[in-house]
């Protein structure tokens, strides 16, 4: 005997899965955004023990140490400036802690814009990506030190001479 479904049953089954490979296909076109790669990752690191939150710049291939933890930049990807903006790096990290042998802790993509989606579990600390730069911002006192340089008029010139004592009258 031939099992046969009902012509509704066959219509929606179709419809759906119809409406869903285009929802896929949809929703796969918005999340392939062209992507610029840049120099530096912006990443921000908490130490949970001592609240210390730390801003850190590293360049794409580098390494930074934050407490125990090695951060290796792999790659840094920004949307294009018409795009919304996301940005994404690729981290791998290790923990070395004194007593014991290093164990990578995390390697993988992290977004800036929904950090929890790509988390590294660690006990002490947390890291997250803020964003990604074309180059490293200056260091802190560099532009105080770049506008004294701009009252002279020759860079590296010598300074004013000292005023002269007052005469006695």
């Amino acid at each position: 005997m031939m099992f046969r479904r009902p012509l509704t049953v066959l219509l929606t089954a179709a419809l759906t899965g119809v409406v869903a490979s285009g929802i896929i296909t949809g929703a796969a076109a918005q999340t392939a955004q062209p992507t610029v790669d840049k120099n530096v990752a912006v990443l921000q690191a908490l130490d949970k023990v001592t609240a210390r939150v730390s801003r850190l710049e590293v360049p794409v291939g580098q390494e930074v140490e934050f407490g125990t933890l090695t951060i290796a930049v792999r790659a840094c990807r920004s949307t294009r400036p018409e795009e919304p903006p996301e940005s994404a790096a690729f981290l791998q990290v290790e923990d070395a802690p004194p007593a014991g042998e290093p164990k990578r802790v995390f390697s993988g993509w992290m977004f800036a814009s929904s950090p929890a989606v790509s988390a590294m579990t660690h006990p002490v600390y947390d890291i997250w990506v803020n964003g990604c730069a074309d180059e490293l911002s200056p260091p802190p006192g560099a532009e105080e030190v770049a506008q004294e340089r701009g009252r002279y008029a020759l860079p590296g010139a010598p300074p004013p001479p000292p005023p002269l004592p007052d005469a006695k009258r």
